[in-house]
């Protein structure tokens, strides 16, 4: 099935240090929720990638109206703004990581879950709600664990409509809808649906994707609605601290910028709650520097080019 190309990305951002910068919280585990909120916004960043999990939000726990608009006020009082996210590991489960997912016998739980993520991000004017397929049960064919995705996902496409939310996709290595070229065919197995867009892990391009990280985001521009962001090596899933991994930085952030994306750009580093306030604290230095370095770039990139245009006899040789 040819994929139609995608929706024109808004008009380019000035440079790379006008990127919103957040932090996911599946990276402060071992914080109280308001606790990492309050870290996450004296750092500096701008928003939140919100996992709702057992300490933070839990969508099955009593009283969550009230709980949502506890973490509501708390949001607009630190000025962040949020994505939800909803990897959590064993939210559904206490003995099997991530089940059920949409490709399970029984994939009632994780539906019910998908539709209170909706829920929650509508009612904290969340920019986006993100989720992804799950790892393929061994008993399962692919043929029907792909069906049971597009049946699933397509439940949540109908909430997210009535509840005015968008939607991001994430392709996680491993797991049945793995990198851009599977999105790209969910998307259209859908009927590509408006608030159906992608969530991409820069990290997830280094491992996996097989082009350079800068050229994945420019094809994915117009479908954009969330970044994670965190290093990677090639062929190893492993999210890292930058400078770790085998990304270079300035050349994607001015990607996002050229792409004229204006969501949250959310550093993803779920194994580093240990130390979550010194790591967060290291990423934004990292994050900032590189934007600046890709700012320079941009502005030297564009004086060559006006003073290449402005000099005589440059380009074609006049004929004699």
């Amino acid at each position: 099935m040819t994929v139609p190309e995608p929706r024109p990305a808004e008009p380019a951002a000035a440079d790379a240090t006008t990127l919103r910068l957040g932090y996911g919280t599946n990276g402060f585990a071992n914080h109280r929720l308001d606790d990492a909120l309050a870290v996450i916004a004296d750092l500096g960043y701008v928003g939140v990638a919100l996992t709702l999990d057992h300490d933070h939000l839990d969508p099955f726990a009593p009283g969550l109206t009230r709980r949502v608009a506890a973490v509501g006020r708390r949001l607009e009082a630190l000025g962040l703004a949020v994505v939800i996210e909803t990897g959590a590991r064993y939210l559904l489960d206490p003995w099997q990581k991530h089940a059920p997912t949409l490709l399970h016998d029984d994939p009632t739980r994780r539906v019910e879950f998908l539709r209170r993520a909706v829920r929650i991000g509508a009612d904290l004017g969340a920019e986006a709600v993100s989720f992804w397929a799950g790892v393929r049960p061994e008993a399962v064919s692919p043929q029907c664990a792909w069906d049971r995705l597009v049946a699933g996902c397509a439940t949540v496409v109908d909430a997210a409509d009535a509840a005015g939310v968008t939607l991001g996709f994430e392709p996680e290595p491993g797991m049945l809808v793995q990198d851009i070229a599977d999105w790209r065919r969910l998307y259209a197995a859908l009927g590509e649906p408006a608030r159906f867009g992608l969530t991409l892990d820069i990290g997830h391009c280094r491992c996996l994707e097989p082009r350079p990280v800068p050229q994945c985001v420019a094809e994915v521009a117009g479908h954009l609605v969330n970044v994670q962001i965190d290093d990677m090596r090639r062929g190893v899933h492993e999210h890292l601290e930058f400078g770790v991994g085998e990304i270079d930085f300035p050349p994607v952030l001015a990607a996002l910028a050229a792409a004229g994306y204006r969501g949250l750009v959310a550093v993803e580093l779920p194994r580093d709650s240990h130390a979550a306030p010194a790591v967060a604290a290291r990423s934004i230095e990292f994050l900032r520097a590189a934007a600046a370095t890709a700012a320079d770039n941009h502005a030297a990139s564009t004086l060559r080019s006006a003073s290449v245009e402005a000099t005589p006899g440059q380009g074609v040789p006049a004929h004699r």
